[in-house]
């Protein structure tokens, strides 16, 4: 091995298989293996030490993205998630469309009962609401409502930026696991601080990922899935404007101020529990 020259020496836990993938098909000669408790990189050349050294740092900081797929490994530049790699976030904007179209299109009242929090029925011209009389799918279901063209647009935009990078890091079935339990508690917080109501929208699991997002990577730094600091001051912005009651005074209709914060403080909690999970399961 004397003639190959040392690129990295790495944790041993770490996955160098993209890299190492990526340099193969560039015909970098290369070889890793274990040395005194490291993951060693040595390339043939010795002018390519410090390039795949820049490449790995690079990588590492989310400056690069390597892709490996049936046909070749690529590098990329982040930027916008592949529709393919988030089918759990692309479903629950499906889902939050078909939501609006039910009350877009007038569906009759008694299907629109069948989503809200609580049955209901008309009486009067007002709605008089049951109990929930176990249609434990009525703690999740108000999420898919949606009551115009604004709030499902806004919604479904930022479902798509928030959902589709933490289900690239967290996979299908947490993600789903993540969605119920955020739907699950913003819908309750609404219901308990609001009454009976209708009520519903994305927003509360928006808000949700939101926390998610920005506490899991603090625990666990190699998800790069923290908003920016701009768009967590306008979030955070718009839901002390919300909650202060200057949108209902604007005119803009009633905010479920109750399902924001709840879902907010929801996601943050879990992505306290899965980022620190995460970290002391790669530190064993």
């Amino acid at each position: 091995m004397s003639e190959f020259h040392t690129a990295l020496s790495v944790d041993v836990e770490e996955n160098l298989l993209p890299l190492s993938t990526l340099l193969h098909q560039r015909g970098v000669v290369h070889r890793v293996y274990e040395e005194d408790g490291r993951q060693v990189l040595k390339v043939q050349r010795r002018e390519q030490a410090e390039q795949v050294a820049a490449l790995y740092r690079a990588w590492r900081a989310g400056e690069v993205e390597i892709e490996i797929t049936g046909r070749a490994p690529s590098v990329r530049m982040p930027g916008a998630v592949h529709w393919r790699s988030a089918p759990v976030t692309l479903a629950l904007i499906a889902l939050s469309i078909l939501g609006f179209l039910l009350i877009y299109l007038n569906a009759p009242l008694a299907w629109l009962s069948l989503f809200t929090f609580l049955p209901f029925q008309a009486v009067g011209g007002q709605p008089v609401f049951e109990g929930m009389q176990g249609q434990y799918w009525r703690l999740v279901t108000p999420a898919f409502l949606h009551f115009g063209w604004l709030h499902i647009v806004f919604n479904g935009l930022w479902t798509w930026e928030l959902g589709s990078r933490v289900e690239q890091v967290m996979g299908r079935m947490n993600m789903l696991l993540l969605f119920l339990v955020i739907a699950v508690v913003s819908n309750t917080c609404q219901y308990l601080f609001g009454g009976p109501g209708i009520f519903g929208g994305m927003s509360g699991v928006v808000y949700g990922l939101l926390g998610f997002a920005w506490v899991a990577p603090l625990l666990q730094p190699r998800w790069r899935i923290q908003p920016a600091r701009g768009i967590m001051i306008f979030m955070v912005g718009w839901l002390v404007v919300c909650m202060a009651g200057v949108v209902e005074v604007l005119g803009f209709g009633a905010v479920a101020n109750a399902a924001h914060l709840g879902g907010l403080l929801c996601g943050a909690l879990l992505g306290a529990i899965f980022g620190w999970w995460s970290r002391s399961d790669h530190s064993r």
